[in-house]
């Protein structure tokens, strides 16, 4: 029932594509035309299908990636779990894990993926857990976690003078925080930005903009109050 990638290729590099399939498949008591099948299937869903009698010590980053995925797969698993999946990888090839996940969501199966990427949870996730210390401290879809931070929409702010910045915001009735050190005010509203600068032309300011919440928001957040 259930298949694990980890974050280190756990593949025999001596061993073809093809084989290693074969070696995990076996494991799981896969025979005959099963395991040929099966082999055949995951190949083809990692897009390995013309690599698999390669050996596997010729393979890229990016291929040995989507192998240890593919081994994951062999026996057909109810559960899914990716560790850290896209890790040290660069770009172009996390957009082709992402849409492999993609694919493997559409078609039905449950995947628990762990990352430090939070655009990589916020592409993929239905529902996000929030750790810190080894604990869940939030759980919910994007949505409900957008509800943690009472704004529909953050101001960043950057002056020379953070404390006049954050009397002005006060007498406003503006909420501030501090992400990565930067000011950020929390709008009930959204508006136009020069009606937003607006709020703030008594200040000498460096730089201006307004971000909707995204799960990096969310993230500091919970973890600056939990």
């Amino acid at each position: 029932m259930l298949g694990i990638a980890t974050q280190d290729n756990l593949v025999y590099s001596q061993l073809s594509c093809s084989e290693n399939l074969d070696f995990f498949g076996k494991i799981y008591g896969l025979t005959g035309t099963k395991l040929k099948s099966s082999i055949y299937r995951c190949l083809d869903s990692v897009k390995l299908l013309d690599y698999k009698d390669e050996t596997v010590a010729n393979l890229s980053g990016g291929m040995l990636r989507r192998l240890n995925i593919a081994i994951a797969l062999i026996n057909s698993p109810q559960l899914l779990i990716l560790d850290e999946p896209t890790t040290g990888l660069d770009i172009e090839v996390r957009y082709d894990i992402w849409q492999l996940i993609l694919r493997l969501k559409q078609a039905g199966m449950t995947i628990l993926l762990t990352t430090h990427l939070l655009d990589e949870a916020e592409k993929l996730c239905d529902r996000i857990g929030i750790m810190k210390r080894g604990k869940i401290v939030q759980e919910g879809s994007l949505d409900q976690l957008r509800n943690i931070i009472p704004a529909k929409e953050l101001v960043f702010i950057q002056t020379d003078d953070d404390k006049k910045a954050i009397l002005l915001g006060e007498k406003l009735n503006l909420e501030h925080r501090y992400y990565q050190e930067e000011l950020v005010f929390l709008f009930q509203d959204k508006l136009e930005l020069q009606d937003i600068i607006k709020y703030f032309e008594s200040l000498n300011l460096i730089s201006i903009r307004k971000e909707n919440i995204n799960l990096q928001n969310i993230y500091l957040e919970v973890i600056q109050h939990n």
